[in-house]
């Protein structure tokens, strides 16, 4: 039979049998009030009176003190009273636990990214000059016409054609004003999540061997979401870019990289953030044609997320970003333009993937309860434009995807701009419930019209557009993006011999402390310091053991130095690490077992016609010498003529 239980910790609900012991009732009651006194505990049909302790009650059965199915008993105790320890011991231990077992405000303890930091410092408030036909006040007053806005004010949006609110406009809009109750303190907002509740509060069993309106999530109904985490997509250089598509170019195979960066301020949105990309590094990866396989998680991820965090301006994994290009049949030099409005910008498979990677990758947040909220991982896609050009797409899909993919409610399609709704489960192992889920559009008569997105709905309603371009003044971290890039077989090779030989034509180990520098080297030392500030060539010295991890986060941050070209002394602690000097040996000693052969190289360098021309006058001088053997060379063929002749008998050309 059902029991409805109703206690200071909340109403519960168990199954027993009418037979069972009344023992058994008090250690599900304890499951729920652990820190009960279990010699107060008492129990009652009435919420006030008629209370029996329940030690009274030993070897009872249910079915004996009267209680019957879906019955509701009261139950009332006093908590566990840690002064009565005598024990100094059990005392601290009591303590520690009480203290442990307060909830804690985990939120407050969250240290969020740079950005964020900055914009809670700001009101966001959009400026507004005055109105020359409505502001009638003097120039230090202000009226309704030139006031500041809000950061998320509507009107102000549609103007500048800004379809999201920024994540802190949002957060400004949601967040109520402070005042003295305690619900304004709590943070706004809400994680998404469409799984069902296990344990259910009720206290049935849990899913899939019952379900109730307690723990089952609710009806969804998909809509643009009206934020976005990033606002915008900056790719430092070109050159990025270019060295990105050279794989492709040269094997016609499709690319994955993660993109290195970082996250900034964006005043073109109000309170706007941009993700700001300044390398692309590519994990391993198999490419075909019309696709490519990756392995997930990746191996190097704590590597390559420690050596970008030493750069002068710390740099993180900002998003991923991969190829989708096909020439036309027509002009080799031309894209299949195959994202557009009649077909899908995002393919449904794409969206899914997006959607694992952003839950794997939240943002820390001291507005979510969980201390966590959303994600900052951008999606890039390199693909055509409609005249055949190569052209960057920047994505990011809402909440409602992420936490769709979290419950194992989509799936991809065959069909790219469908996502398709998976089937209820009820088995034990792989067991999945799923809600009604609609989307609303407008049908031919311009009506709103919601309609079941089962079996499958449009792509689009889990997309959030990102604007993307580059700087107008570009000023990139890395002054260079020659060196060859990882995991890339066949096509370009990371080895050290390259390193040396690049080290030895700048003439690196003659290159020491600036202040002993002689007249007429400045140009040697900024070439040098040019070429070390290559994000791939840092990544790969770290691989090389050459370098003690403190030398490479030195090397990291010198080399981002924003100032770097200008103050070339700033090379001096990194020429002075054991690091460095065990590779300036290396390089000597591969110059000077390189010094021997240089003649040879350069007699092959020779053009072979003038290597005749030297036999030739070298022949005439030993003819007009004379020999006593009475053999004269031709000064044209350098055939040894033994007769007496006047001509050659190989060329038949003058001997004189």
């Amino acid at each position: 039979m059902l029991l409805r239980v109703r206690s200071p910790d909340g109403n519960f609900r168990f199954e027993l049998p009418p037979t069972a012991d009344i023992s058994e009732l008090l250690a599900k009651i304890l499951d729920t009030a652990p820190n009960a006194d279990v010699s107060t505990l008492t129990i009652s049909n009435q919420p006030r009176g008629n209370e029996a302790n329940l030690s009274s009650l030993k070897a009872r059965s249910l079915e004996s003190l009267g209680l019957k199915h879906t019955d509701l008993v009261f139950v009332n105790y006093k908590t566990k009273d840690i002064s009565a320890s005598s024990s100094s011991s059990a005392l601290t231990n009591i303590s520690a636990g009480a203290a442990a077992t307060e909830p804690t405000r985990i939120w407050e303890m969250v240290k969020e990214d740079p950005v964020d930091v900055h914009w809670r410092d700001k009101d966001g408030k959009i400026k507004r000059g005055r109105d020359a036909r409505f502001c009638t006040h003097a120039a230090n007053g202000m009226c309704d016409y030139c006031m500041p806005l809000e950061p998320y004010d509507a009107v102000h949006h549609k103007a500048q054609a800004i379809k999201h609110l920024s994540y802190h406009a949002y957060l400004k809009k949601i967040t109520p004003k402070q005042t003295a109750s305690a619900t304004s303190s709590l943070p706004p907002l809400t994680p998404l999540s469409y799984k069902v509740k296990v344990p259910c509060p009720s206290g049935h069993p849990s899913w899939p061997a019952g379900i109730c309106t307690s723990c089952q999530p609710s009806a969804i109904t998909l809509q643009s979401q009206p934020f976005r985490m990033v606002d915008h997509l900056e790719i430092a250089s070109t050159d990025v870019i270019e060295r990105f598509l050279h794989a492709w170019r040269s094997t016609g195979s499709q690319r994955f990289g993660w993109l290195i960066g970082r996250y900034e301020p964006y005043d073109i949105v109000p309170m706007g953030i941009k993700a700001v990309v300044e390398a692309i590094y590519e994990p391993p990866q198999e490419g075909d044609l019309d696709g490519l396989t990756l392995g997930l998680p990746w191996e190097e991820e704590p590597r390559i997320r420690a050596v970008s965090a030493s750069a002068s301006t710390p740099l993180t994994v900002v998003g991923y970003i991969f190829t989708d290009l096909t020439p036309t049949e027509e002009d080799r030099s031309k894209i299949v333009y195959k994202r557009h409005p009649g077909s899908f910008y995002m393919s449904s498979l794409e969206a899914i993937f997006a959607a694992t990677m952003q839950k794997a990758y939240p943002t820390p947040s001291k507005s979510s309860p969980t201390g966590q909220f959303a994600s900052r991982l951008v999606t890039a896609i390199l693909t055509a434009t409609e005249d055949g050009q190569v052209d960057v797409a920047a994505y990011q899909v809402s909440e409602q995807a992420c936490a769709m993919v979290e419950a194992d409610m989509i799936e991809p399609s065959v069909d790219p701009s469908i996502v398709r709704v998976k089937e209820e489960d009820r088995t034990q192992d792989s067991a999945r419930y799923v809600p009604d889920v609609f989307f609303t559009y407008k049908n031919e008569y311009g009506l709103e019209v919601k309609k079941t997105a089962k079996p499958a709905f449009p792509v689009e309603y889990l997309m959030v557009n990102v604007t993307h371009g580059f700087p107008q003044s570009p000023s990139p971290l890395f002054q260079s993006a020659k060196f060859a890039i990882e995991n890339r077989p066949g096509l370009e090779d990371q080895r050290v011999e390259n390193v040396i030989s690049a080290l030895a034509r700048l003439d690196a180990p003659n290159i020491g402390d600036s202040r002993l520098a002689k007249p007429g080297e400045a140009h040697k030392r900024r070439e040098l310091a040019t070429w070390l500030s290559d994000w791939h060539l840092v990544a790969f010295l770290d691989t090389t053991q050459l370098f003690s991890p403190d030398d490479v986060k030195l090397m990291m941050r010198i080399v981002t130095s924003p100032t770097l070209l200008d103050d070339l002394s700033q090379l001096d602690p990194l020429l002075a690490t054991e690091g460095w000097n065990t590779l300036m040996t290396f390089t000597r000693e591969s110059a000077s077992a390189a010094q021997p052969s240089s003649s040879s190289r350069q007699d092959d360098e020779i053009p072979q016609d003038i290597l005749d021309q030297i036999a030739a006058e070298e022949a005439a001088s030993a003819g007009a010498g004379g020999t006593s053997s009475g053999i004269k060379i031709c000064p044209h063929c350098t055939f040894e003529n033994a007769h007496s002749g006047t001509d050659c008998e190989v060329c038949g050309l003058p001997l004189s």
